[in-house]
């Protein structure tokens, strides 16, 4: 019969992020609160951040505690980039170090193709620009500390494809131009990054969801997306709590560079 080998790790040990500490922007929104869970729940502390201090400290307090683990909530706007340094460093202070970035933040926009103007166009594109900022500093504290980390983007199915225009026809605005522009971006900064720093030990990978709409999503284009998943249904935020428990863990050790695309199949057809 064969044998495991003693040194191999269990993959109850490949999950666990006992000892670890995940930085989670956007911590407090439709996604970003189901991970922040997940990442908890495997043990980590977590360090969860919104624009508002005092709503990211009431969610970290609602956070699962696993053996010593502790939970801080901070204000932190990925989209004042010059303010980043001083926000990572609040967290360090915090928490005692960080091993796994999770750039989910988003600042928003309504403007499709037809009414977006320059500046508002520019602006989103500027999302990036935060994430890569605070990867950089997260990688650089990892470099320093001569330990690995994870950084994992938040991109989308959209980053991969076009939308569908009859799923918003004569319902809402479509799918904008611009959120499309920048997560494809992200998937390919993810490429990039993961390449130059793989020798750090500094992993790089971009989790990609779609659709997941949140409860204020207008009904009537929910169901027509239904119609265009072969799943037949939306994503619900607890079907993201394995894939960033993996990405965040030894348990894809190997793996960096990758976008991880969860869409029921959308991108299948």
């Amino acid at each position: 019969m064969p044998t495991t080998p003693t040194t191999e790790p269990t993959v109850q040990q490949l999950f666990d992020l006992t000892d670890r500490v995940a930085f989670l922007t956007g911590g407090c929104g439709h996604l970003g609160s189901a991970m922040s869970r997940a990442l908890a729940e495997a043990g980590a502390s977590v360090v969860l951040t919104s624009r508002d201090a005092a709503k990211a400290r009431a969610a970290a307090d609602q956070l699962p505690r696993v053996g010593s683990a502790r939970h801080f909530g901070m204000a932190l706007d990925h989209m004042q980039p010059e303010t980043l340094a001083d926000r990572v460093r609040e967290a360090i202070s915090l928490a005692g170090r960080i091993d796994i970035l999770v750039n989910n933040g988003h600042d928003g926009l309504g403007n499709d193709l037809t009414t977006v103007t320059a500046a508002q166009f520019s602006r989103h594109l500027a999302n990036a620009t935060g994430y890569f900022v605070l990867s950089r500093l997260v990688h650089d504290h990892a470099v320093e500390r001569g330990a690995p980390a994870s950084i994992i983007q938040l991109g989308s199915m959209y980053g991969v494809v076009g939308s569908y225009p009859d799923a918003y026809a004569d319902i809402c605005a479509a799918s904008p131009v611009a959120y499309h522009t920048l997560k494809g971006g992200l998937v390919h900064m993810t490429r990039h990054l993961a390449v130059y720093w793989g020798k750090d030990r500094v992993r790089v990978n971009c989790l990609s969801p779609g659709p997941f709409p949140s409860e204020k999503a207008p009904a009537a284009m929910v169901e027509r997306l239904c119609t265009k998943s072969p799943m037949g249904r939306m994503g619900q935020s607890s079907e993201l709590k394995g894939v960033i428990v993996f990405l965040a863990s030894d348990a894809s050790s190997y793996m960096t560079g990758q976008n991880l695309v969860i869409d029921g199949g959308w991108t299948a057809w």
